[in-house]
């Protein structure tokens, strides 16, 4: 039993409308159930009822949730409960203790809740309120990866739409998705409106967007080349959904200029204390943009999502959040390792970017990589070699405080 520090053990089963609560005490007697509506005024008597049962003392009152985050989160933390969250798939084994048929409801899982961070709470992670900064990279991170997919899956759309009517124009873009290629088919959706514009306007349109590569001469080939045959009326339906599409198009792309705007101030405001002094010499956020293959928004995701390891230094506990440590399931003479799927994905994404980084700019990781190959590993198992060497890197980094330097450390020949 783990119950020396705490009068009451609190579960809440979070709800979309309403959430259920039940309260045990250090003896696992129910103490009190009931169910709060998603509301400020109902969550905040529910803190208030918590302190209560705990004597007045929050800081008596162990409050368990499968989120980390929320509005109740933040209320309990406020008055100074402690808040523990635990992985969903951990709670559902929890829950066998309770019905072995499987039953599941509400008032049953905040039960679970309440008697799991009782007995076992070193099952729980310990919730700690986070610096405002921290918060706000983490949402502008998640924003900016929100409309980069959004704008991969409108380019992909224009894309299928193009293949369908006018394939010619996709030797030019093939992904569609540049900014120049989006003015051109607003003037020009379709071959017979591109056979109509004049040698200066495209190169106008070159001009304005800076593109070299293209001559004016090579894209007017292009455009008045003859194009498939299509049944009456599909060209100019599908016209209306092209126009449509790189009218929305350049609003995405803005967008997600300013959000990797947004996370590059904020970066630098962590590097500065509350009257722009430096905080310290060489802080986390200048260590992590240190090393070879981190830009922006790999640097603010791994901020974002691995605030708790990186400020604890623990290279094993970064490694699990990212997904680069293995899972290896052991039984008899069987022994058998595999990827690690339950992670942090947003963090596992910007490892693979991370990796893929190191590939173009860091001799070691190249030299890493390719003796992973060697070995027999394919290119997804190799890359995560890669991530996980930087990991060790670059939690080395932190406890010194030094920006990487490749000269300080030994030759990779050598076996560094």
């Amino acid at each position: 039993m783990m119950t020396e520090s705490y009068r009451i053990f609190v579960g809440i089963d979070w709800g979309a409308d309403a959430h259920q609560v039940w309260v045990t005490d250090a003896a696992g007697t129910a103490v009190g159930e009931q169910t709060v509506d998603h509301t400020g005024t109902a969550i905040a008597a529910l803190v208030d009822w918590i302190v209560g049962l705990a004597e007045g003392d929050a800081r008596a009152a162990a409050v368990a949730l499968e989120t980390p985050r929320g509005p109740i989160v933040d209320a309990c933390l406020a008055r100074g409960c402690q808040v523990f969250a635990i992985n969903p798939k951990q709670l559902d084994r929890f829950r066998d203790r309770f019905s072995v048929a499987g039953a599941k409801d509400d008032a049953r899982d905040a039960e679970v809740l309440s008697s799991a961070v009782r007995t076992d709470r070193r099952a729980f992670r310990h919730v700690t309120a986070e610096d405002p900064l921290t918060v706000q990279v983490r949402e502008y991170s998640r924003q900016d990866t929100e409309l980069g997919e959004d704008l991969r899956r409108l380019a992909n759309r224009l894309r299928d739409h193009l293949l369908r009517t006018w394939p010619e124009l996709l030797r030019l873009v093939p992904a569609a998705d540049e900014p120049w290629f989006w003015a051109l088919l607003k003037r020009a959706p379709t071959p017979v409106e591109g056979r109509r514009m004049r040698p200066a306007q495209v190169r106008q349109l070159l001009r304005d967007h800076r593109i070299r590569r293209i001559t004016a001469e090579a894209l007017l080939t292009v455009l008045r080349a003859p194009s498939v045959s299509l049944a009456p009326g599909v060209r100019e339906g599908v016209r209306v959904r092209i126009l449509d599409l790189v009218d929305e198009l350049p609003v995405l792309a803005r967008q997600r200029r300013a959000a990797e705007r947004r996370l590059a101030t904020t970066l630098e405001a962590m590097t500065q204390g509350p009257d722009g002094e430096s905080v310290r010499e060489h802080t986390d956020v200048t260590v992590l943009q240190s090393l070879p293959g981190i830009g922006t928004r790999i640097a603010a995701t791994m901020l974002a999502e691995a605030a708790d390891a990186l400020r604890d230094r623990d290279y094993h506990a970064l490694r699990l959040l990212a997904g680069a440590a293995p899972v290896t399931k052991r039984s008899g003479k069987s022994c058998v390792v595999i990827m690690r799927y339950a992670c942090n994905h947003h963090l596992q994404t910007a490892l693979y970017h991370w990796a893929r980084g190191c590939m173009q700019r860091d001799p070691r990781s190249r030299a890493h990589y390719a003796q992973l190959r060697r070995a027999g590993h394919g290119n997804a198992r190799a890359l995560r070699g890669v991530a996980d060497r930087m990991l060790t890197v670059l939690i080395a980094a932190l406890k010194t405080h030094m920006p990487y330097d490749a000269t300080r450390r030994r030759p990779w020949a050598a076996g560094a």
